[in-house]
């Protein structure tokens, strides 16, 4: 199994920048993917961006250009967050996909709460 914990969450304003980290626990050499999320009041949970074990990565279109995704061996996995915007402010979530007894499963941290002001 796979645990992870976020932190790094704070209130910004905007054009400012955060970093938000995911410390990663339990079978990380089970792990094909780690993935970051919002979630906005009222809206669905979306993807910011995602890393596989080959190290390719994936952004949504807002994220691009201002956010990165990187990891240290998997212990860690970060997202940068620059020029941040008022439509940032969400809940953010780690997220790691890993092989479990021949299957696959996934796991979610408790989030982090980002507030970007104007």
């Amino acid at each position: 199994q796979v645990q992870l914990v976020e932190s790094g969450g704070d209130s910004v304003q905007a054009g400012g920048s955060l970093r938000l980290s995911c410390r990663v626990s339990g079978s990380t050499s089970s792990i094909i993917l780690m993935g970051w999320y919002r979630q906005a009041p009222g809206k669905q949970r979306e993807l910011v961006a995602d890393l596989n074990d080959g190290g390719s990565t994936k952004y949504a279109d807002f994220a691009k250009g201002r956010f990165t995704i990187f990891r240290d061996n998997y212990k860690m996995v970060y997202l940068q967050m620059n020029r941040l915007e008022t439509e940032d402010t969400a809940v953010y979530y780690c997220k790691a996909i890993f092989r479990f007894r021949g299957d696959f499963e996934e796991s979610w941290g408790q989030g982090t709460q980002v507030i970007v002001s104007s």
